[in-house]
């Protein structure tokens, strides 16, 4: 076996382990690694090889939620644009995360931690402080409270394709709906 096909088995084998943990915790944060293990269909002395205790695991869960936000932020292009069409797009993204989103929510992986060190918080904020500045979101929502309003009907969107409640297409739309009309400047 060449080192090259090894790392591309380490790499999926870590790939599939930390899959199963966003998808295993988000649905009992409190699961076992054997939980998780038998999720990834890999043995416990595998994912115990990989991670050798929950601690462990949970930093390796928080690292790659800091890269999937980073990922996002690029994706979202938060930099481009009006601060609304950056946030809007942000929405879409961020949408995508999935079981991630569950555990940022649950707080079992902090937003602020992950975030910064992939600059998506960062982001973010500038794409915030864009719009209040050229005038595409509401200037009497001060920065957090347009985050807070994000986050929750982030939220709200993300409960309705968990739940099945409704078509994702739908819930997009419901969700873009909400933050424009929640955030966007009043027409002139």
């Amino acid at each position: 076996m060449t080192v090259d096909s090894e790392t591309g088995t380490r790499g999926r084998t870590r790939k599939a382990i930390l899959d199963a943990a966003i998808r295993v915790l988000a649905a009992d944060p409190s699961a076992s690694l054997g939980q998780i293990a038998d999720a990834a269909d890999v043995g416990r002395t595998t994912l115990h090889r990989y991670y050798p205790d929950r601690a462990e695991l949970l930093t390796a869960v928080m690292q790659e939620a800091g890269r999937r936000l980073g990922d996002a932020a690029v994706r979202a292009r938060l930099d481009e644009g009006t601060g609304l069409d950056a946030i809007l797009r942000a929405c879409q993204t961020l949408l995508q995360l999935g079981d991630l989103l569950t555990l940022m929510f649950t707080e079992v992986v902090s937003i602020d931690t992950c975030g910064l060190e992939h600059g998506f918080s960062q982001s973010l904020d500038d794409a915030c402080a864009r719009g209040l500045a050229d005038g595409t979101l509401d200037t009497r929502l001060s920065p957090g409270w347009l985050q807070g309003v994000l986050w929750s009907s982030l939220y709200l969107g993300w409960s309705e394709l968990r739940e099945g409640t409704s078509p994702p297409h739908d819930v997009v739309g419901q969700l873009l709906l909400t933050v424009r009309k929640a955030l966007a400047a009043p027409a002139a």
